[in-house]
């Protein structure tokens, strides 16, 4: 189940699934609301998405509250969540998920929306989109993420990132799968459970933040993943972004420790840098690391 495109004059609908916004943040998203008003989009708030009802943010109900209303809300044709956190989980089991079958539309974040986005995709077969939260359209040094966005949401293009963007091959393959993935931590907690990731033959992409996880917690997580069966699963994996002091492609090698034959690529146009590529969760894609673009999406992600 794809959304449908942006097209000018729609309304954006901006939810807060993660961290309370501050008045700092407000400054910044004021940049980004200049900017798709300028595109030609309208901008609302969900009821909830500036409230900090429990000091550390709203709580778990009145951002899935958000989340069903902007789905529900049929002015509203794209959903970004404002910024990332901690706990979007909080609102799985208060999401309407029949609601989000029956409006299908974009929703689109990074870091802590990772576990929103795989949780919906799992719930509903909706492809959701990992990219820039709203307040990312504007908070890095470039335009790369907006253009990443209207080149996704708006032109429909299926081209993953731009074409200077270097595809390092770390073991080499050919596989078809669909995509899931996003922040490796927020992953890792998704290995079981009611809103399990469901990994089988899946190409998983993987970024992580190396101010919260340094390369022993990267191995945890990773080896946590294998020890209940991830890598038995998949077909292949895609790592983005990580400026650890030991590199996350040996991280994993160590992990693997030889024992699996699927290909593994790496380049840094997601995660927690201004490189932003938006790679939608649901869609098949294929690695193949003898082409000279090594992944590429193989269907229409929006309609």
């Amino acid at each position: 189940m794809i959304p449908e495109k942006l097209k000018k004059g729609d309304y954006i609908g901006l939810i807060a699934p993660s961290d309370a916004i501050t008045k700092d943040d407000l400054e910044i998203i004021n940049q980004s609301i200049c900017l798709m008003e300028a595109s030609g989009f309208h901008v609302k708030f969900a009821k909830n998405a500036l409230k900090n009802t429990l000091g550390y943010g709203t709580t778990a109900r009145e951002k899935a509250e958000d989340i069903n209303s902007m789905f529900q809300d049929k002015e509203v044709k794209a959903i970004f969540c404002i910024s990332g956190g901690f706990n979007s989980n909080t609102t799985f089991e208060y999401i309407d998920y029949d609601a989000i079958k029956y409006n299908p539309k974009i929703i689109c974040g990074f870091s802590d929306s990772t576990s929103l986005l795989n949780a919906i995709y799992s719930k509903t077969g909706l492809v959701t989109f990992h990219g820039p939260t709203f307040k990312a359209l504007t908070s890095w040094q470039t335009e790369y993420g907006y253009e990443e966005v209207m080149k996704r949401f708006h032109q429909g293009a299926l081209k993953l990132g731009k074409a200077e963007d270097e595809y390092i091959t770390i073991k080499e393959g050919n596989v078809k799968g669909i995509l899931v993935g996003g922040n490796l931590s927020l992953v890792n907690g998704m290995v079981s459970g009611n809103y399990a990731i469901d990994f089988t033959d899946k190409i998983l992409f993987l970024e992580e933040l190396f101010l919260e996880t340094p390369p022993a917690l990267v191995s945890n997580y990773l080896y946590h993943m294998k020890q209940n069966g991830v890598f038995d699963k998949i077909k292949g994996i895609w790592l983005g972004n990580y400026d650890g002091s030991v590199a996350i492609e040996q991280i994993l090698l160590d992990t693997l420790e030889g024992k699996y034959t699927f290909p593994i690529i790496k380049s840094n146009n997601f995660g927690h840098i201004d490189k932003k590529t938006v790679i939608p969760i649901g869609t098949m894609a294929k690695i193949d690391t003898n082409a000279e673009e090594k992944i590429q999406l193989l269907e229409e992600c929006v309609k």
